[in-house]
């Protein structure tokens, strides 16, 4: 048995695995993933998805895993209420989520070890286990994140970008969290992400993206010149020499990539959302949260492969609030106006007011238009919060079991995937890991754990750690 290791850590290689992938190595991408039984068994039916993140790990007990016959204390103080299936119950916070729970499978029981916010994330986001708290921030040799994955093995989306972040990377205060890189893959599989201004999150959103616009005295036709002398080195481009270098090749392909977005009316329109009819903006919501969340159905629509959504506060002091983080806050934090007890976090217009505006209305909108059967909507946080309510009326951090949602894109609607136990403390039924839920996700897409890319080393890498949740299909 060769054993091939990456730093990462990837799993052993078989020796029929290497056979396979001594086949296939010659055949390029599409020769490696068939060899391997990817993308192109015919199995997948999403060809989009957006990934909706809610920053800070939202309560399952109020909101999707109601426990009403708990004690007081661990009991939700909202009112539990029925949803449009028959035997899956949410809470009054999410009414209108509720007439669409059969659009939505509700994973609840998630789990995994770390009550780490930012070790919660990256291992969410990544579908790998940090080694510690050092590990968590984007870093070169980092294993590629799902949208980078895709692109890499399933190609390019024409003119627009394959991956796109809104409306800004993810971070607190540090460098982004793992997840929203393309790590070895290198830079040319990076998403494209909006750089929304950090400064409330609750006001008017047109969420425009500066870097379709060209500076004043360059126009389109000074732009195509700039183009061609860069193609001819004539500039700061390598030329002839420099393109023998394989360094130089990847900056020649990424500058000719961002000359093509610059001057494309297609990207312009698909980020435009003044092009959408003001009523349906009116309906998401015209903060960024609802804003955000039109623009992804809006990139997706026109051949975006991957969209993150990040669900983060920012005051109008530009001061970042963890708002799905409903510990309760026992002092003024980002001048949200003194002592917050946990319910009122939940029910602020920043938290659940806001989501069961935009999410009900994203479902909706994709279904309309035909678009929900191939899109998968995927929900998901960090962790979930503690059975006991604490003295400010919270919930603390809790990673031993929560809840995860998932809707279009081949799943099946109207299911329940697991269990709590009597208390919602841990996992009755059918454990799923970060990991399953990463490969459950490349799964949707036709991509199953054993495909393989290959890393900065040429070294033959798994795609994911997990276990693709397959009977959320059909």
């Amino acid at each position: 048995m060769i054993s091939l290791l990456a730093a990462n850590g990837a799993r052993e290689l078989s020796r029929r695995r290497l056979l396979q992938l001594g086949m296939a190595g010659m055949a390029g991408t599409s020769g490696l993933v068939s060899a391997l039984g990817g993308s192109i068994s015919g199995k997948s039916k999403a060809k989009h998805c957006i990934y909706i993140y809610l920053c800070g790990g939202p309560s399952q007990m109020d909101l999707w895993d109601p426990k009403p016959d708990t004690p007081e204390g661990i009991r939700s103080e909202f009112k539990t209420i029925e949803t449009n299936v028959p035997g899956i119950l949410f809470t009054e916070l999410i009414p209108n989520l509720a007439r669409h729970a059969d659009k939505l499978a509700v994973i609840r029981s998630m789990t995994h070890t770390s009550p780490d916010h930012a070790i919660g994330t990256a291992h969410t986001l990544s579908g790998k286990r940090p080694k510690g708290p050092d590990d968590v921030y984007v870093a070169p040799a980092d294993h590629p994140a799902l949208g980078a994955i895709l692109h890499k093995l399933q190609g390019e989306t024409g003119i627009l970008p394959p991956w796109v972040i809104l409306p800004r990377l993810f971070s607190t205060g540090s460098p982004p969290m793992k997840g929203q890189s393309a790590g070895f893959l290198g830079a040319s599989f990076d998403p494209v992400a909006l750089d929304e201004a950090k400064i409330d999150s609750l006001a008017a959103k047109d969420l425009k993206f500066a870097g379709f616009d060209l500076p004043e005295n360059v126009g389109p036709a000074r732009m195509s010149g700039r183009k061609r002398l860069l193609s001819q080195g004539t500039l700061a481009g390598p030329g002839e020499l420099g393109r023998q270098l394989p360094e130089a090749e990847r900056w020649d392909e990424l500058s000719q990539k961002a000359g093509s977005m610059l001057t494309s009316d297609q990207c312009a329109r698909a980020f435009d959302l003044s092009q959408e009819d003001p009523r349906l903006r009116d309906r998401y919501g015209r903060h960024e949260y609802g804003q955000s969340f039109l623009l992804a159905r809006r990139l997706v629509e026109s051949g975006v492969r991957f969209v993150n959504v990040f669900w983060t506060y920012f005051d109008q002091k530009g001061c970042q609030f963890n708002l799905w983080d409903n510990h309760g806050v026992a002092s003024d934090i980002c001048g949200v106006g003194g002592v917050l007890k946990g319910r009122d976090m939940l029910t602020h217009r920043y938290c659940t007011p806001s989501f069961d505006q935009a999410f009900p209305t994203l479902l909706e909108d994709l279904q309309d238009r035909g678009l929900l059967d191939d899109t998968l909507v995927v929900v998901a946080g960090e962790f979930g919060r503690t059975p006991k309510i604490n003295s400010f009326a919270g919930r603390e951090h809790w990673p031993n079991c929560y809840t995860q949602l998932m809707a279009g894109g081949g799943v099946r609607g109207g299911q329940i995937y697991g269990a709590s136990d009597k208390t919602g403390a841990y996992v009755k039924d059918m454990p799923v890991r970060p990991e399953d839920f990463h490969a459950t996700i490349l799964h949707a897409f036709g991509l199953e754990p054993d495909t393989f890319i290959r890393d900065h080393l040429d070294r033959p890498i798994m795609i994911s750690e997990g276990q693709p949740i397959t009977k959320l299909f059909g």
